[in-house]
C-alpha cells in the first residue's frame, strides 16, 4: 500500500477487530480469519449494531469504549469490518492512543494480497487494486495531514497534484501491462486447446478447500512429466488452512476416462468486495471466464445462510463473462452426516442443483467428480480416417493417441484405420496430418 502499515516480520501484532452492522449481530469469524492471515493476534472484540455515523461510522460512545479497550489489550491496530471513509478513519484514530494504527476491511485484505503475491501479474493486479483504493483519498488524506499537522499521515505525505497525476499514470501503465500478459496467456490458453486439453477452472470462496481439490483430481499426472510442452504449468498447489493461500492461478494435468484436461486453481473469493477490487483481478478471473467449464467449489460444512450467500455472490461474479457451464461441489462432507448433507441439498437445490458432494482431504467422492466433470465438458467430435501406410503414419497414429480418444485402430496392408474422437480443432488437424501422407513408393 501506499499507505504505511506495520511490517509483519517478528512477533504478531496485536489487534482489537471491530464491526458495526445495521441490523442483527455482527460475525467477527472471517475478520479475525483475514487479521490472522498475516499474523495479527486479535486481543479484543467489539461490535454495534446501528446505523452509520458519518463522523466515527460508530457511534461517538462506541468508540470511547473502543478506545478503552485498545488501552486495557495493550492493542498496536484496530481494525475495522466495515469500509472507512478517510475521515471516519482519522477521527477514529484521534480517539486512540498515539501509534495505534486504524486499517478498515479493503486496507487488510489489500495487505494480506501484497503478501501472497508471487508473481508478476499477482504483483501488478495488487498494486492496482491499491492504487484505485488510493486515489479517491488522496486529497482528503493530505488535508487531514494538514489539519491535524502530521505531515504525511497515512503515509501520503502533503497533497499537490502531482501526486494524483502520478496515481493515474501508474494506473493507465499498469493496465496496460496486465492487457500485454492476459494477451499472452490467451495465446497460450488457445494452443492448449489445439493439443487438445480441456480447460476446466476452480472458483469459490477461500478457504473451501479448491487447492486440496487440485491435488486430488490431478494426483494421477503431474504437469512436470511434460514440462517441455507446458512450461508455464506449476506441478504444486498448497492446500494449507489458510485465507488466501493462492492468489494467483496454479495450473496442473488431469487425465480423465478418456480426455486430459488442464486444472486451473484460481483466488478464492471473500464477501463484500467492491467492485473496484474484483475488476483489479480481472486478468486472474479470465482463467475463469475462458474456461470450458467450472467447478463452484462450497464448504458444505458452513450454515446453509452463509452457504446461500457465498453462492449468490459467486454466481453474480461468474455471470459477468463467464458462459462455461457451472459445476457445484459440495466440499468438507467429511465434517457432516448423511442427513446434514441431503437438508442443504434441498435447501440450496435453486442455487445448486445436482451438486457432487465430496471431501477432498479424504478423497471421498473425487471420482464421481471426474464423471461429472466429463459428462459436463462439452462434447468431442468423432472421425474415422483411413491413412495410407507411408514413413509418417506411425506418427500421425501417435499424434491422435496423444490429442484425442482412439476407439478403434487397425491394420490393413497398405492402410490404417483409425476412428477417435477429440475436440474438432484435433479433427480438423488430423484430417491436415493425414491429407499430407504420401503413400511410398513400390
Amino acid at each position: 500500500m501506499s499507505g504505511e502499515q506495520p511490517t509483519t516480520d517478528g512477533p504478531s501484532r496485536r489487534a482489537v477487530v471491530a464491526k458495526r452492522v445495521e441490523s442483527g449481530d455482527g460475525d467477527l469469524e472471517e475478520i479475525e480469519q483475514l487479521a490472522n492471515a498475516v499474523d495479527y493476534e486479535v486481543v479484543g472484540r467489539l461490535t454495534q449494531t446501528r446505523e452509520e455515523d458519518a463522523a466515527y461510522m460508530f457511534g461517538e460512545g462506541k468508540v470511547e469504549e473502543l478506545a478503552a479497550l485498545v488501552v486495557e489489550t495493550d492493542a498496536d491496530c484496530v481494525i475495522i469490518d466495515n469500509d472507512l471513509g478517510p475521515y471516519q478513519t482519522f477521527n477514529i484514530g484521534g480517539k486512540l492512543p498515539e501509534d495505534v494504527a486504524v486499517i478498515d476491511r479493503f486496507t487488510l485484505i489489500l495487505e494480506i494480497f501484497g503478501e501472497r503475491a508471487r508473481t508478476r501479474k499477482a504483483q501488478l493486479q495488487v498494486e492496482l487494486a491499491e492504487l484505485r483504493y488510493e486515489l479517491p483519498r488522496a486529497e482528503a488524506k493530505a488535508s487531514l495531514a494538514k489539519r491535524d499537522e502530521r505531515p504525511g499521515f497515512m503515509g501520503l505525505g502533503e497533497y499537490d497534484e502531482s501526486v494524483e497525476r502520478d496515481i493515474k499514470r501508474r494506473i493507465s501503465d499498469i493496465r496496460d501491462e496486465l492487457a500485454s500478459i492476459a494477451e499472452k496467456e490467451q495465446t497460450r490458453r488457445e494452443k492448449r486447446r489445439e493439443s487438445g486439453f480441456d480447460l476446466v477452472a476452480l472458483a469459490g470462496y477461500t478457504n473451501a478447500g479448491k487447492s486440496t481439490l487440485l491435488r486430488q483430481l490431478a494426483a494421477d499426472l503431474d504437469v512436470a512429466e511434460n514440462a517441455d510442452r507446458h512450461p508455464d504449468l506449476e506441478t504444486t498447489a498448497e492446500s494449507e488452512d489458510m485465507l488466501f493461500t493462492t492468489l494467483g492461478t496454479t495450473t496442473r494435468r488431469a487425465k480423465l476416462d478418456t480426455r486430459e484436461v488442464l486444472l486451473t486453481d484460481t483466488v478464492g473469493f471473500v464477501s463484500d468486495l467492491p467492485h473496484w477490487l474484483v475488476e483489479s483481478f480481472e486478468s486472474t478471473l479470465d482463467s475463469v471466464y475462458r474456461a470450458d467449464l467450472v467447478l463452484l467449489v462450497v464448504d458444505a460444512s458452513e450454515p446453509v445462510r452463509e452457504m446461500r450467500e457465498k453462492l449468490v455472490t459467486c454466481h453474480d461474479t461468474l455471470h459477468e463473462r463467464n458462459e462455461a457451464p457451472i459445476v457445484t461441489v459440495f466440499n468438507k462432507a467429511d465434517r457432516l452426516d448423511a442427513e446434514a448433507i441431503a437438508e442443504k441439498r434441498a435447501a440450496l437445490s435453486g442455487l445448486a442443483p445436482n451438486p457432487v458432494v465430496v471431501s477432498a482431504r479424504e478423497g471421498e467422492g473425487v471420482a464421481t467428480l471426474r464423471d461429472r466433470v466429463e459428462d459436463e465438458l462439452p462434447d468431442w467430435q468423432h472421425e474415422r480416417l483411413l491413412l495410407p501406410m507411408t514413413d509418417d503414419t506411425m506418427s500421425v497414429v501417435s499424434w491422435i493417441h496423444d490429442h484425442g480418444h482412439v476407439e478403434e485402430e487397425s491394420y490393413g496392408d497398405d492402410h490404417v484405420t483409425v476412428a477417435f474422437e477429440a475436440k474438432s480443432a484435433i479433427v480438423s488437424q488430423a484430417r491436415a496430418k493425414a491429407a499430407d501422407l504420401s503413400p511410398i513408393d513400390a
